[in-house]
Formats: C-alpha cells, sequence, structure tokens
C-alpha cells in the first residue's frame, strides 16, 4: 500500500537559491521547526547517496530517522527517502520528492509517498499521511520564511 500527498508553496527567490537550500543540511537548524540536530554519515556535499540522520522533537517527543538522498537533478529536483526500519519509527519508507518550478520567481512542490505500511500502521496509514502531510507545509513554510527574509 502506497499513501501520496503533494504540499506547494510559491516562494519569492530563484530557483537556484531554493535548490542549494534544500541540500543544505548546515543551514537547516535556522528555518527546521523542531531539530534538535543533525548528524552526517559521509562527508562532503550532499550527493547522491549521501545519508544523514536528523533528529526532530515533534509532538512532544524526540525521534531519529534515517535519510539518503535518492536522486538529484539540479536545480530542478531532489528525492530523499526516508527509511523507517533504521530509525525511531521502525517501519515504512518515506519518499520526498522536491520538484523546483518557475512559476513568477519559482515554486517548490513536495510530493510525498509513504510506503510499506503494515498492520495497525496501515489501518491508520490515511491519519498519518495527513499528519506527515501538515508537518510537511510547516517545513515549506518555515523555509519560504527563511528564504524570503
Amino acid at each position: 500500500m502506497s499513501i501520496r500527498f503533494t504540499v506547494e508553496r510559491s516562494i519569492q527567490v530563484d530557483k537556484q537559491t531554493a535548490y542549494k537550500s534544500l541540500l543544505d543540511l548546515d543551514s537547516a537548524q535556522d528555518w527546521m521547526q523542531g531539530l534538535v540536530g543533525i548528524e552526517r554519515l559521509d562527508k562532503g556535499p550532499l550527493q547522491i547517496g549521501s545519508q544523514w540522520k536528523e533528529t526532530r522533537k515533534m509532538y512532544g517527543k524526540e525521534a531519529t530517522e534515517h535519510f539518503e538522498v535518492m536522486e538529484i537533478e539540479e536545480p530542478n529536483k531532489i528525492i530523499f527517502l526516508c527509511d523507517g526500519t533504521k530509525g525511531t519509527t521502525g517501519k515504512g519508507e518515506f519518499v520526498f520528492t522536491y520538484v523546483i518550478e518557475a512559476s513568477g520567481d519559482h515554486s517548490d512542490t513536495l510530493y510525498g509517498e509513504i510506503k510499506g505500511l503494515t498492520g495497525i500502521a496501515k489501518f491508520f496509514g490515511k491519519m498519518m499521511a495527513e499528519a506527515f502531510k501538515k508537518a510537511c507545509a510547516k517545513d515549506l513554510d518555515a523555509l519560504k520564511s527563511y528564504l524570503e527574509k
């Protein structure tokens, strides 16, 4: 079973700036809500195969998830995979596809997909998707505010 959602925001900066900001883990602390810390599992600039652990406080609890860069198409698209089996959730795959399109200045569209849910998580999948969609919308709003300063 796969659950999909979309979040779109128009951001008044050039595409390259938006693209680079999504790959700049060091600046995430300046805009990402609830971020406790990021631990890189490799060195150098983010590229396909780069991995990190991201710890965030959400709903009053800390959770650490494992991320990997799956695809980069500069400056148009970035795909991150969050492997739930390697993090606090313990299950599922969460795929975050950021598409940066020219539209006025530009717009960022996040296509989210949740895969691999089983058991009770599968049953509550649609509610989980709505919670993830809201969290992703908050992240894009925070990124927009940060970039448009």
